[in-house]
């Protein structure tokens, strides 16, 4: 089984991320603050992050910093989600590692699928 972390401050949007990934073959876990995020994913150690930019406490892109510095987290990926659609923010996505990167509101099917191909 592999585990799922969902950092968004949004609680309809973590819901929405969970029934669209709700699925025998995962275990899905919730933070609602970069803080709790980080925390959770160096205790868990997910087999994927999906992570919102925009968070209470400690942003997205501060929590990818942190995992990535952590070699005992460098390795989880990450899939970034923000309204920030801007080229320049797409590219701060990738610079700290992430593996994708969706605009709000995103296609369900879209996370889907990028979650599937990253854990192939």
């Amino acid at each position: 089984m592999k585990t799922l972390l969902l950092a968004d401050d949004e609680p309809n949007l973590r819901m929405l991320a969970r029934i669209t990934l709700e699925d025998p073959k995962y275990r899905i876990i919730e933070a609602a603050d970069g803080t709790s995020a980080l925390e959770l994913a160096r205790v868990e150690h997910p087999d994927l992050l999906v992570l919102d930019w925009m968070m209470p406490g400690m942003s997205g892109i501060e929590v990818a910093r942190s995992l990535r510095q952590d070699p005992a987290t460098a390795s989880i990926p990450i899939i970034m989600l923000t309204s920030k659609g801007q080229e320049a923010d797409k590219e701060q996505g990738r610079a700290v590692g992430a593996y994708a990167y969706l605009v709000k509101p995103f296609s369900p099917l879209e996370l889907l699928e990028k979650v599937e191909q990253i854990l192939q």
